[in-house]
């Protein structure tokens, strides 16, 4: 198991399950061939004048996309912005990531530290949402070993100091809620949680429950996190087709996820995939699905 670079203090190997590094069978260098139950939809439904997720990527003939509220997570993730069209996914440390199986590169940093990786990714952008909406008391995650990393605390002045196997809170400064301070507990974050501390404080949902900001889930060491970023519908029949957002390791940009079967020009994946979920980096069971509750 890899841990992530950057982190000073030794703890124990409870908190060092935080990485998605691959491993045989999965990872990049060794996954199996595309498997799907549903026939590939070879379609060029890239717009590249489109600035977010709803304008780049169109939807097949026949679908819509599902209604969301307005406000919600579901529409900031619809609507969330991408770097120009062509745009490489580059990692923490400014090399290019290795392979190019992404359609899209959100427009987020990916910071200077090989902390972001993905489980982070999807910590980032749930994080981001409530941060920008002022509901700092809904952005809580847990570390690995189970503690609660509440951010309505750490805007109070208090910060997590670990010792050994012991973490607490300690004072340390004023009241802020400022964005630097948000970014620095989000690190924190990142450091000591991971997969396998999100599989447990996360709920397990099924596929016909799917909605976007749902997280595909292998805890564990290794393991991955994959998020559903939009969901299309064909009214006449109620097949559903969605789209997935990664981010990887070493701490890489978060990017949209091609679809293997169908090939460059259609991200959408269709959630008849049978009993395994292929992508490009990992593969998935169908029941991995997990949501915040929160």
């Amino acid at each position: 198991m890899l841990n992530k670079r950057g982190m000073l203090i030794f703890i124990s190997s409870a908190f060092m399950l935080v990485s998605c590094q691959g491993n045989p069978g999965q990872g990049p260098e060794g996954i199996d061939s595309p498997v799907s139950a549903v026939k590939p939809l070879k379609a060029d439904l890239i717009q590249p004048n489109g600035t977010n997720v709803a304008e780049r990527i169109a939807v097949p003939k026949g679908f819509e996309r599902m209604p969301v509220v307005t406000g919600s997570y579901e529409e900031y993730l619809r609507q969330f912005p991408l770097k120009p069209h062509g745009s490489k996914v580059h990692l923490f440390n400014g090399e290019l990531k290795g392979k190019e199986v992404y359609e899209a590169v959100l427009d987020v940093d990916v910071g200077e530290r090989d902390l972001q990786q993905c489980a982070d990714s999807v910590m980032r952008l749930r994080a981001e949402y409530l941060y920008g909406k002022g509901w700092y008391d809904k952005i809580h995650f847990n570390f690995t070993n189970g503690f609660k990393a509440d951010y309505a605390a750490w805007t109070k002045g208090n910060r997590i100091e670990v010792s050994g196997n012991k973490v607490s809170w300690v004072k340390r400064g004023a009241s802020s809620n400022s964005y630097e301070g948000f970014r620095s507990y989000l690190n924190m974050v990142f450091a000591y949680a991971g997969t396998l501390s999100l599989a447990k404080e996360m709920e397990h949902i099924t596929l016909s429950d799917m909605r976007p900001g749902d997280v595909f889930l292998e805890g564990g060491s290794p393991g991955h996190a994959i998020i559903v970023m939009d969901i299309a519908q064909n009214p006449k029949n109620g097949e559903k087709l969605f789209l997935l957002a990664q981010g990887y390791t070493p701490a890489q940009e978060i990017h949209i996820l091609e679809n293997p079967a169908n090939g460059k020009g259609n991200p959408w994946y269709n959630i008849s995939f049978g009993d395994k979920l292929q992508t490009p980096e990992w593969k998935f069971t169908n029941e991995q699905l997990f949501r915040f509750y929160n």
